[in-house]
């Protein structure tokens, strides 16, 4: 079969290696779509501390396929079925695990990370995420291509989670790229009335203006706090999300916000620009609520299914850049350009 490792920053190889073979408790997936994540690029360029020196792995983490082989000790899991794979497998006893949050287990594995991923056309999943609920049969309805992008979508629902979004609230995204383009998505569907996003790509907001975005301001050419403050006549934003990785929009974000807005730190920081600096005088002020989110629960990912398959959100309107496997570099550069969303590695058939 067909693989693509990363063997160190830059460093993509496509090799033909055996199929993988499984356990009586394990499962064999036949990829069909895996979609590349920011955390896959910034991997791809920096590293990551569970892919040691020296060791090669198949990145991706956004993936779906069918069941091409299930070990003669698993139930309820046939040749054929439909599914799609959440990353995250946490240990299943410590007390994030056991409270549902499996995201937050400090000794967890990933597909893409510390496992195998899904740029390659078969991957094994391991008797720990099958028995923790990591496998997840896919509605008839929904494309291989939706499935996977449903993993971003649920680290943006995890997001609304926490946020509440309300009808009549309005809505401020601070970047246009896919996930804030599934912010938007979420957002629609919790009944913003209105929906500002910012970002410094025109290309970018072009595309998520018809994606369901109201306004779109171009923050390099234009003054966002004079553009919000126009949308909302001088009142801010209710809800306020950062959904990308640059310290000043987290600053910034304070005073975009109404009196008792919410904020959501969605974007991490690189390593080196963690110590951010608030006015903690508008957080105590205007009784702001400032909270983060990071990646998804089980119940996040299944709710995501539920919805994607309702047909209410078109994830598949995200994917505009499709690529074969031995394409796979050319998918990460183009999701690297952000000349238009999400890259997504299609296999053959699929």
């Amino acid at each position: 079969m067909k693989s693509v490792y990363y063997y160190g920053p830059g460093d993509l190889r496509l090799e033909h290696v055996d199929k993988p073979q499984i356990g009586g408790d394990e499962v064999l997936v036949r990829v069909r779509a895996c979609a590349v994540c920011g955390t896959d690029l910034r991997i791809n360029k920096f590293g990551h501390f569970k892919i040691p020196a020296g060791a090669k792995r198949v990145l991706g983490h956004e993936l779906a396929g069918e069941i091409a082989a299930v070990g003669e000790s698993v139930e309820g899991y046939s040749v054929g079925d439909r599914v799609a794979i959440p990353p995250n497998v946490g240990c299943g006893s410590c007390e994030m695990c056991i409270s549902g949050f499996n995201q937050m287990c400090p000794d967890y594995e990933a597909f893409g990370v510390s496992w195998d991923g899904g740029f390659q056309e078969y991957v094994r999943i391991p008797a720990s995420a099958v028995a923790r609920g990591n496998v997840v049969k896919l509605p008839d309805r929904l494309s291989f291509v939706e499935a996977a992008i449903c993993e971003p979508f649920s680290c943006t629902y995890n997001s609304w989670r926490l946020l509440r979004t309300s009808p009549g609230d309005t809505v401020l995204i601070i970047g246009a790229g896919p996930i804030g383009a599934c912010h938007v998505m979420v957002n629609r569907l919790a009944g913003a009335a209105k929906i500002i996003v910012a970002d410094v790509s025109d290309t970018r907001l072009k595309e998520i203006a018809g994606l369901g975005a109201d306004i779109v301001v171009n923050s390099a050419g234009s003054d966002l706090a004079e553009a919000v403050a126009k949308e909302t006549s001088g009142r801010g934003c209710d809800v306020v999300i950062t959904a990308c990785s640059v310290p000043e929009v987290q600053a910034q974000a304070l005073g975009l916000a109404a009196v008792h807005g919410r904020i959501n730190f969605f974007g991490g920081m690189p390593s080196g620009k963690e110590n951010v600096t608030l006015n903690t005088n508008l957080i105590h002020y205007k009784e702001l609520v400032v909270l983060g989110t990071t990646g998804s629960t089980l119940s996040d990912f299944h709710k995501s299914i539920e919805i994607a398959a309702s047909g209410r959100v078109n994830l598949g309107a995200l994917a505009t850049g499709r690529f074969s496997i031995g394409q796979t570099a050319d998918a990460f550069a183009y999701a690297a350009s952000g000349s238009g969303m999400k890259a997504v590695v299609v296999m053959e058939g699929a």
